[in-house]
């Protein structure tokens, strides 16, 4: 972000603590994540310490600190998943990415993320890219999902 968007979302506000959850919110609706500058300033304008800023964010899962890819990898880690498969998908996403939940790829097509639930129990278990669900997905068939985001 360029100062003068730091300035116009700033503005906004008194520069209280209580003040964070909506800058950083409004931040991450404009960036699509975090970033370490993102925090300096943030600490800057409210008086408060880098740390107490990353405590705060990284408590809740909204926030990340990485820039998104083109594409958001979601697996569902919800019971039904879980049981059904959804570990081997997230450790074969990972290897085929070559990338940890949380991370983005180098090329920035992908960001993988592993979520609680998407809501689709009876699909289990399921994977989801950007809106598109698929679900009973199979080790053997995410190479070819993934091609599909070339």
């Amino acid at each position: 972000m360029k100062d003068t968007d730091y300035t116009s979302i700033f503005s906004r506000f008194r520069g209280v603590e209580g003040d964070l959850l909506p800058i950083l919110l409004r931040i991450q609706e404009k960036d699509g994540y975090i970033s370490e500058t993102s925090v300096e300033r943030v600490s800057r304008f409210l008086k408060i310490s880098e740390n107490q800023i990353y405590g705060v964010a990284s408590f809740y899962s909204r926030f990340r600190f990485t820039k998104p890819g083109k594409n958001t990898v979601k697996v569902c880690m919800g019971t039904a998943c879980h049981v059904h498969g959804g570990q081997f998908l997230t450790d074969e996403l990972g290897w085929n990415l070559g990338i940890s939940v949380g991370q983005t790829t180098d090329d920035g097509r992908f960001d993988f993320q592993r979520v609680t639930c998407l809501g689709c129990c009876a699909l289990a278990p399921v994977v989801q890219i950007n809106d598109e669900t698929y679900g009973r997905t199979m080790v053997v068939g995410l190479k070819e999902i993934l091609n599909k985001y070339e």
